[in-house]
């Protein structure tokens, strides 16, 4: 199936604009960019609650943004995507907004250090504090609610990495693992990465690109960097996984959702055919992606009921 109309016509808004490809610019101006594009998403209603917190970090202090209805049904962490090198929580902001009210979570956005300025496992560590955090303010946030790891792209990477850690740890407990085409290995020719369709705003150029400013290639055989190498995926949480069809991530992300069904995980995995990598953080840009963010509240649902806990 061909790219749909909508993401078709917005390629095109975008190429109109002119600029070099995101591989061919300073990371401060490739930030500027994808901060450009998140203008253009629909905020939506605010929560009952926003606040702007302080999360303390191994670098220093992180930000995160807690977005909470009235009475929350479970508390989800959300990492967001860029490829390590860009995106912040305030361009996530719309998305946040949307799992609030479709989900009934608190959801937590949370930041970490970017690369190359910080290179892996900055990131990591950071993502893990971030979780300490949202545990060690659980009786705010909701005591006795499921906590759920969620996140896109290199976000989702460390979110199935924390969900990892959390099973080797004894805790804290994970309801649920949201992966919306998730970085999970390092395989620059595979199928869906030197597919002709899917050279598109994200390309395989542009993908090696950011793994070149996070991890060099000796770290990247790290299951900590690249999950699809652990030995041992057994006992992670339920997983969600949302994989777009013209996206380089594709291949891997399903792979990756095979590993863990092998493993005994129980997974539900949905590809968005005519979608692009990105499609899921343009919200009112792409109709599709509400039907995304409707299709992970549907199956989150059964592991935020009551009885279910």
């Amino acid at each position: 199936m061909a790219l749909d109309a909508a993401t078709t016509a917005l390629l095109q808004q975008l190429a109109a604009a002119g600029g070099a490809p995101m591989h061919e610019v300073p990371p401060d101006e490739a930030r500027a960019r994808m901060a450009g594009l998140a203008t253009m998403y629909l905020l939506g209603p605010e929560p009952a609650r926003t606040d702007d917190v302080v999360v303390p970090g191994p670098g220093g202090s992180l930000r995160a943004r807690v977005l909470a209805p009235e009475t929350p049904r479970g508390v989800l962490l959300y990492l967001h995507g860029g490829g390590w090198v860009v995106g912040s929580i305030d361009e996530h902001e719309a998305l946040g907004r949307q799992l609030v009210e479709a989900t009934g979570c608190a959801v937590v956005l949370a930041s970490y250090r970017l690369a190359p300025e910080h290179p892996w496992p900055a990131a990591l560590e950071d993502a893990g504090a971030a979780l300490a955090w949202v545990e060690q303010h659980r009786a705010d946030l909701g005591a006795d609610l499921p906590l759920v790891l969620a996140g896109d792209s290199a976000g989702a990477n460390l979110a199935t990495i924390l969900a990892r850690r959390a099973r080797d740890a004894g805790g804290p407990a994970i309801a649920a693992q949201v992966l919306v085409y998730p970085v999970t290995d390092h395989d620059f020719d595979n199928g869906s990465y030197t597919d002709p369709a899917n050279q598109l705003a994200l390309n395989r150029d542009t993908l090696r690109w950011f793994w070149d400013q996070y991890a060099a290639p000796a770290q990247r055989p790290d299951p900590d960097v690249s999950p699809a190498r652990a030995e041992d995926l057994a006992g992670l949480p339920p997983a969600i996984v949302v994989l777009a069809q013209h996206d380089a991530l594709r291949d891997e992300g399903a792979a990756y959702a095979a590993a863990l069904r092998s493993a005994g995980v129980a997974v539900d995995v949905r590809q968005f055919d005519g979608q692009m990598h990105g499609f899921f953080t343009m919200v009112g840009l792409l109709p599709a992606q509400a039907e995304a963010v409707a299709h992970v509240a549907s199956l989150l649902d059964p592991h935020l009921r009551e009885d279910s806990r």
